[in-house]
């Protein structure tokens, strides 16, 4: 399926740059509040909040070839390519037919950075990180995912260990271009969209 994300991105990354497009990344460890925050900024600043998990489940259920491909990378706890991720992403983002967009727990990696900026040539507006201490992490991730799968502990310290590994230093690439903006994810749920309310003010619907 390779060569289907090669033939269409050049098509799909140039009718989005056409456009006049603001893309927030919203990056933080497992248990910050990504998904949280990223529904209020959605409802108060009309963006469109697009989950790269959601959107790689959303594929599988189709039934497509491209589906399929998936669906079997992810049961062999495969990586799936940067590349199909970005696709994804572009086609969601046409779909929407919206020009404002967060996108949830992406860049994971600097190869997801490095394909994004390939193949989107889109620079994203800043990206908001939402920082918050492991032991409070954890507690929230243990108590939301009881009875899950992934929910005994040294599974959650694993999912800790990639983000300080891997996502980390996309925060810290985008940090030396001037581009994160820091909230502390601890407090509240309220007072932590305070902190939010006041870095998407300039985005502010009517």
């Amino acid at each position: 399926m390779g060569t289907k994300v090669d033939k269409d991105k050049n098509s799909d990354g140039s009718l989005l740059r056409d456009k006049k497009i603001t893309i927030v990344f919203v990056l933080g460890g497992p248990g910050c509040g990504k998904g949280t925050q990223c529904e209020k900024i959605a409802k108060h600043f009309g963006f469109t909040h697009l989950s790269v998990g959601d959107l790689l489940r959303a594929e599988t259920k189709t039934g497509s070839a491209y589906g399929a491909m998936i669906q079997t990378m992810m049961k062999e706890g495969e990586i799936v390519p940067s590349e199909v991720v970005v696709k994804l992403l572009q086609q969601a983002m046409l779909r929407s037919g919206n020009n404002k967009f967060l996108i949830d727990g992406f860049p994971r990696n600097e190869e997801n950075r490095l394909t994004y900026e390939s193949v989107m040539k889109i620079e994203p507006a800043f990206i908001l990180f939402l920082d918050c201490p492991q032991e409070e992490m954890e507690r929230r991730v243990l108590n939301r995912n009881q009875g899950r799968d992934d929910d005994n502990i040294e599974a959650v310290r694993k999912r800790f260990k990639v983000f300080s590994e891997s996502t980390l230093p996309v925060i810290e690439y985008y940090e030396r271009k001037g581009k994160v903006r820091k909230v502390d994810a601890a407090k509240p749920i309220d007072e932590v969209f305070n902190d939010v309310k006041a870095i998407f003010a300039p985005y502010k619907v009517g």
